[in-house]
């Protein structure tokens, strides 16, 4: 893609809606709503990187319940015709087509190259990549079993939705304050992930969610490591004009 004059690439990832209670994250749903507003005045494309909701299951025929402001924001957007790409988090990771089907916005379940003004870009929402994390990486091919999916699909939503929700919050409520404090290049193994896949081939930028933690790395002389924060702590996000990649605050 190359990016019209006087337009951005905006990123954004981690908003959990939904957590701890519908309630509660209100107030950051229409925050970000009005996010979207303001950026899709000169957005050339919008990319979502993951656990925009903090549980989401698609059973056959139904989703889940809430979350009407931003599915119809994002509706309106595309609408419009500004591009959006969604790519799947942890928490979200249960997403089938309805995007694909009901928003018209392609979903990416690993990361993914793009081209942006001849720069390269890896962009993914970040789980599981890098070494370590041994105890997510089994659990998620668990979640992502399509077995596992198709037994939980057989739970009636009256259950099924309010069980997955409690322990959602309930590991966040575990992992939230480690997600906070950066452990050093050295430790970080998004950083570490980042840096291995350039022993092999160049990418200028590396975005990634997830973490939690608003991060910008500079990895070599051209290249950098972008991890976008949240919508919970820090209301970060990435924007590409086409000659710089920046992470800031709303």
């Amino acid at each position: 893609m190359q990016i019209p004059e006087g337009k951005k690439i905006y990123f954004s990832s981690d908003n959990h809606l939904g957590a701890p209670t519908a309630e509660e994250s209100r107030p950051r749903e229409e925050k970000f709503v009005a996010w979207l507003d303001e950026v899709s005045g000169d957005a050339a494309a919008i990319f979502l990187l993951g656990d925009l909701f903090d549980f989401w299951f698609e059973y056959k025929h139904v989703v889940p319940k809430g979350f009407v402001r931003v599915l119809g924001k994002l509706a309106q957007l595309r609408d419009r015709g500004i591009p959006i790409y969604f790519f799947v988090g942890n928490h979200d990771l249960w997403m089938n087509d309805y995007f694909e089907k009901e928003l018209d916005i392609p979903v990416f379940h690993k990361p993914k190259e793009f081209n942006f003004n001849d720069k390269k870009f890896l962009i993914g929402h970040g789980d599981g990549l890098g070494p370590g994390d041994k105890g997510f990486k089994r659990m998620k091919k668990v979640f992502t079993n399509p077995l596992a999916k198709w037994l939980y699909r057989w739970l009636h939503p009256d259950i099924g939705m309010p069980l997955a929700q409690y322990f959602s919050v309930k590991n966040k409520a575990i992992s939230g304050e480690e997600d906070v404090k950066f452990m050093g290049e050295d430790k970080e193994w998004l950083i570490q992930y980042c840096r291995h896949k350039l022993k092999t081939q160049h990418y200028d930028y590396f975005i990634f969610g997830h973490r939690h933690l608003p991060l910008d790395i500079q990895l070599q002389e051209n290249s950098k490591y972008l991890n976008l924060g949240d919508w919970i702590n820090f209301y970060t996000y990435g924007v590409f004009d086409g000659k710089e990649l920046q992470l800031k605050e709303w």
